[in-house]
């Protein structure tokens, strides 16, 4: 029987731990953390954010939009994360389309993106005039809405689907 060295050991285990965590294979899993949710309280919708993030929102108030970011969270089965093809806004006229092809709700990632006015921020909370989730869908990330990278002018292409 071979007896391998300490150093030997703690050698083969980093390597192992790189291959594991460092690749670019589909076993690598990233953490992600709710950083408030969504209300709908009524005709009011808000985002609140939990305290222990308050200080991240220092200068949103200056903007008119915010881009949201959540997780479909009523739609977070297995089931539901593998479908990779829908009839885009649940229309079976419309083409049979890959779910990174279309805003379906239902996909391997539950990340929801939608742009929203801002009407007010008063400490955690910021008003919104509207968003498509859900009472409580959690919120993910926020980013300011930045027209001339957000919004694209040039060169833009769109489905058939899509422009009827």
């Amino acid at each position: 029987m071979k007896i391998y060295s300490l150093v030997t050991i703690l050698v083969f285990f980093i390597v192992f731990l790189m291959q594991v965590y460092c690749s670019d294979t589909p076993e690598k899993f990233f953490k992600v953390f709710p950083i408030g949710k969504v209300e709908k309280r009524g005709d009011d919708t808000v985002i609140t954010i939990f305290e222990k993030y308050s200080d991240a929102l220092n200068g949103l108030q200056d903007f008119s939009h915010v881009v949201v970011l959540y997780w479909f969270h009523e739609n977070d089965t297995p089931e539901k994360r593998a479908i990779l093809q829908v009839h885009p806004r649940g229309n079976r006229e419309n083409p049979l389309t890959g779910v990174f092809a279309c805003r379906a709700p239902v996909r391997p990632n539950l990340i929801a993106l939608t742009v929203c006015k801002i009407v007010d921020i008063k400490g955690c909370t910021i008003h919104i005039d509207k968003i498509d989730a859900f009472d409580q869908s959690p919120v993910i990330d926020l980013k300011p809405y930045i027209p001339r990278i957000d919004n694209p002018q040039e060169d833009v292409r769109l489905p058939k689907w899509l422009k009827e």
